[in-house]
Formats: C-alpha cells, sequence, structure tokens
C-alpha cells in the first residue's frame, strides 16, 4: 500500500485487503454508517471520519497528522493480511471463507468502547445494539461537528461511573445497565486496567474480565479480539458454534489457525452469516 496525501483527505493506493463494508460489517463495530453516497462515517476516540473506497484505493479524510495519530493504528494498516490469508487456508473450508472475507481488517477499537460495547451486545441484534450505543453517546458524551453533522465521543468510564440505573432508562437497555456501570466502576477503582490486560496472556487477561458481571466466554473473548488485539482470542456465538463443530468437529481447537485465530474467526463468521 501507499499513502498519499490529498487536501483534506489521505489515500491509501493499493488497498486491496481493505473492503470498507466487510470490515465495518462483520460485527466487530457498531458505530460506522454509510450514507447514500457510499462514505462511511464514524468516530473513535473522539475523532470523526469519513471514509470511502474508489476502486484500490481507500480515502480517509483529514490530515497526515490524523492518519498516522489515529487511523493507522485504528485500521491495523501495517499488518499484512495478504500473508495471513495464505496461512490460514488450512483446508478447503477456510479457502472458501478466506476467499469470500477478502477486505476484512480487525479494527484496533478503544479498550473501554469495546469492553462497554460487547457487555451491551449479549443477547441482542445488531440494530438494537447500535442504538443502545447511539444513545448512550448523545447522552453522556461529548459533542463533535463533523462536515455539518453532530457526532458524540464514547463516554469515558468515569463519567459513566458515576451514573445509576435509572440515570441509563433512556437507553433502554434492560439488565444491561447494571453491567455497563459495574464495569466502569471497576476500571475507575483499579480492580480493572485494560491496557495491563493487552499486555498479559490470553487466558489470563479472560479470567480477569469474566470477573465483571455480564461477562462471560463469548463477551470476553470479543473484548479480547476488538478491543485488546490478542489476535488469537475466538469468540463463538451460536452462528460459530455450529459452523466449527460442522466443519471440525466437536474437539475443535482454535490453535489450528494459530497466532491469527481470531481474524480466521471473523472470515469464518462473515462466511456462515452471508455467503
Amino acid at each position: 500500500m501507499k499513502i498519499i496525501e490529498h487536501d483534506k483527505e489521505i489515500e491509501i493506493s493499493g488497498a486491496v485487503d481493505f473492503n470498507l463494508e466487510k470490515t465495518f460489517k462483520c460485527g466487530q463495530c457498531f458505530r460506522w454508517n454509510v450514507d447514500q453516497h457510499g462514505v462511511y462515517k464514524g468516530i473513535t476516540r473522539g475523532v470523526a471520519a469519513g471514509v470511502r473506497k474508489v476502486g484500490d484505493s481507500v480515502f480517509i479524510s483529514g490530515t497526515m497528522n490524523d492518519f498516522d495519530n489515529i487511523w493507522r493504528f485504528y485500521f491495523d494498516l501495517d499488518r499484512d493480511y495478504e500473508k495471513i490469508r495464505h496461512q490460514l487456508c488450512i483446508d478447503d473450508f477456510m479457502k472458501k471463507a478466506v476467499s469470500y472475507g477478502t477486505g476484512i481488517r480487525l479494527l484496533r477499537q478503544d479498550k473501554w468502547e469495546a469492553l462497554c460495547s460487547f457487555i451491551i451486545s449479549q443477547n441482542n441484534n445488531i440494530p438494537r445494539i447500535k442504538s443502545i450505543i447511539d444513545t448512550l453517546c448523545i447522552e453522556f458524551g461529548d459533542l463533535i461537528w463533523f462536515e455539518g453533522e453532530e457526532f458524540y465521543s464514547f463516554p469515558s468510564p468515569a463519567v459513566l461511573a458515576d451514573m445509576n440505573t435509572t440515570d441509563l432508562v433512556p437507553l433502554r437497555c434492560g439488565y444491561r445497565a447494571e453491567y455497563i456501570i459495574n464495569a466502569a466502576r471497576a476500571i475507575t477503582g483499579g480492580q480493572i486496567d485494560l491496557d495491563a490486560l493487552a499486555s498479559d496472556t490470553i487466558d489470563s487477561a479472560r479470567t480477569e474480565l469474566k470477573k465483571l458481571r455480564g461477562v462471560g466466554d463469548k463477551v470476553a473473548d470479543c473484548v479480547l479480539l476488538f478491543g485488546l488485539h490478542m489476535l488469537d482470542a475466538f469468540p463463538r456465538d451460536v452462528w460459530m458454534k455450529r459452523a466449527v463443530a460442522s466443519h471440525y468437529g466437536p474437539d475443535f481447537d482454535p490453535g489450528i489457525f494459530s497466532p491469527y485465530a481470531g481474524i480466521a474467526q471473523q472470515y469464518i463468521f462473515h462466511y456462515i452469516r452471508t455467503g
């Protein structure tokens, strides 16, 4: 890939392994939406942007400083996904899944946002997850203007730690309100250090995350993969359990895809859901 600076946009030329629709709609994130012109708009770490693709080039709004400080990292652009794809083609099923999912990139999301988002995601569908998160940000985040539109930052743990379940009634998130507040208080109180967990072993980090109310294996593994960017995490929902049982049997070990089990998971998940 080649990086080219334009007026108000950065072009990533030769972005073969960067499909916007697959990346934003594969279930890993909830705050990017596409407009009528095919531009995906979203916000991370308090900075909003528009992202569009023309041919083999991806264009990200902003300056080179924005790109170097936020978007290069966020879109995991220094990782060779072509090499990983070839490594994961271990059988005919994976060859099909990888071919179908080519272009998915694992986003390096804010750790707290990922934790809170996947607590909200449990026993929920994507439209409702997005609605709850949008309301959470509108109610408690900071207003940010971008190209004449209102965006809102994700509220910090400190903000939500001072809330009670009554404050979260506008979210209509039910029992999850207690889990959100508990997680925020665990972080502000020092019981959970997400930055430290990202440097820990995957098993130890999972164990610590599961100490939080409302965090079981599936939510913990989503946080490990999408928030802490531990690429060997392998979240399993109903779709994934069926897929691996069907293709690899009851004793399936995601270690067969190590050290990129999480990327394999995204290819499989996208393939069985839409392919």
